[in-house]
């Protein structure tokens, strides 16, 4: 962003209390303090436990041009950032006047805007997208996983006029928050990963999920394109629930099955060839996988033509990620790529940390981190993966519990442990409370229960895994963040 004091308050409508430096010019934002940089535009957010505007000073001091407030500061504090040309525009509602900050500079934004939700990869797919359309053009993209109600206008504030790419993930927590952020996103595309059972503690169903995920798609605009999983059994639901053909969506559609031959029948999918699709799919020894990657029919959408085929190898590991890099590379032959640069940066894409990050200890032990987050299908897709990677000696798997799942939760536990018990484990530990299911489950699905330890908490799982661990074995650590598992592997790798 590149916005005046002047802009900043007639985009939030808010007062400008003390006017800074006539000349100074926001080419960032910040809520954290912390965080600022010369030219920020620091807003203070009352929180629970600490308010934002207490520190206006320090922000002042790291060197922000301006502070965002909702109440009156000490005339100490006024007087300090009077001294040092800081502006401070007073608002009704910092948190909404951030939001109306992205919404005002949204359309100062010529490149396109493409969002990404889904229950699970969304994060993963969206850095590949990033990799790829950056291969080739200028992208601004969510940093990490700041897909809320913050961090989505942070995003949308990073980019500049002329970006010819914005790259914005999407989490949700209930019915109509997609809604809100693509209300000041307003994106011309939208790719949905696939229609999965997290949140349903808060939505009650797929078929809710699926709409809460659809209001991405809902908010395109006739000739906007959406991404869809074609081997998602909610794809279908969505197009004709959102009547993307009606309202002139253009749809492209991928898939990752290796079993697909291309001809017109995925699934429940009939009449729908994928653009985007992978097939001939094997895996080194750590799990990562090399495909043939085809495309086909993007000229029927009025878009370039592209007919192709050509062999892709990845960093990242498991046969998930051949489906996300599918995903990625439709994005970017719809932005005019061709496959062989979408295949070329798709080849340099490094995993991000606590997702299937793969590190190294003596004696030759390998820990797989994938601690950030879980739900039911990215555990499934963790196991898959642990199960193809080559490993001399025993396999453990560290598994916790699984958050937000509601009345789902017995069944989605249980569903893992069953898996579990079939992926070649010679160890489980299960941490936490609801992992007992997970546990119980592999115990009925047959895996030795001298096999099985249960334990509480990520601190108590450190020394079990440790008295286990020899030559040539190999660790997967997954659940949910709440749980902590990024501890079981700084404890290992201590």
């Amino acid at each position: 962003m590149h916005l005046s004091i002047e802009e900043i308050a007639e985009f939030c409508a808010g007062v400008i209390e003390a006017p800074g430096a006539l000349d100074a010019m926001a080419t960032g934002v910040t809520w954290d303090s912390r965080e600022v940089k010369t030219g920020d535009l620091y807003v203070a957010i009352p929180g629970n436990r600490v308010d934002g505007h207490d520190f206006a000073t320090a922000a002042c001091d790291a060197g922000a041009v301006a502070v965002l407030v909702s109440h009156d500061l000490d005339e100490a504090v006024m007087e300090k950032l009077h001294f040092a040309s800081c502006a401070v525009v007073k608002v009704a509602d910092t948190a909404q006047a951030l939001v109306d900050l992205a919404r005002g500079w949204r359309g100062c934004i010529a490149g396109s805007v493409v969002g990404i939700t889904g229950s699970s990869g969304k994060t993963t797919t969206k850095n590949l997208v990033r990799d790829v359309l950056a291969s080739a053009m200028d992208v601004t993209a969510t940093k990490a996983n700041q897909n809320n109600e913050l961090g989505v206008p942070r995003t949308v504030l990073a980019a500049d006029e002329d970006t010819d790419a914005v790259v914005v993930e999407m989490g949700m927590r209930g019915e109509g928050q997609i809604a809100a952020l693509c209300s000041f996103v307003r994106p011309d595309m939208g790719l949905v990963t696939n229609v999965g059972t997290s949140h349903i503690e808060l939505l009650g169903s797929r078929e809710n999920i699926a709409l809460a995920k659809g209001e991405l798609l809902d908010a395109l605009p006739a000739g906007g394109i959406a991404f869809l999983n074609a081997e998602d059994d909610y794809t279908h639901f969505l197009m004709e629930e959102l009547q993307l053909d009606d309202r002139g969506v253009r749809t492209v559609f991928y898939a990752g099955n290796d079993d697909f031959t291309n001809t017109g029948e995925l699934g429940i999918f009939q009449n729908a060839d994928p653009f985007v699709w992978a097939d001939a799919v094997s895996y080194d020894d750590e799990g990562r996988p090399t495909f043939t990657i085809h495309a086909r029919h993007f000229e029927e959408m009025g878009l370039p033509e592209v007919n192709g085929d050509m062999e892709c190898t990845l960093q990242l590991r498991g046969a998930h990620n051949v489906t996300n890099a599918c995903a990625a590379t439709a994005v970017g032959l719809a932005m005019g790529m061709s496959l062989s640069q979408c295949c070329a940066a798709l080849a340099k894409a490094e995993p991000e940390r606590g997702r299937q990050q793969v590190l190294r200890i003596e004696p030759g032990i390998t820990v797989v981190d994938d601690s950030y987050n879980a739900n039911p299908d990215s555990m499934k897709a963790a196991l898959t993966m642990f199960a193809s990677m080559d490993v001399p000696g025993k396999r453990i798997a560290v598994l916790g519990d699984m958050g937000e799942l509601g009345d789902y939760s017995e069944k989605g536990h249980a569903q893992v442990g069953s898996i579990a018990a079939k992926s070649g484990l010679d160890a489980l530990i299960c941490v936490g409370t609801k992992a007992r299911g997970i546990a119980q489950a592999a115990r009925e699905a047959g895996f030795p229960a001298d096999a099985i330890t249960e334990v509480k908490t990520a601190h108590d799982a450190v020394p079990v895994v440790r008295a286990m661990l020899g030559e040539g074995d190999a660790v997967l650590a997954k659940a949910s963040h709440s749980m902590e598992l990024n501890r079981v592997v700084e404890g290992l790798m201590a």
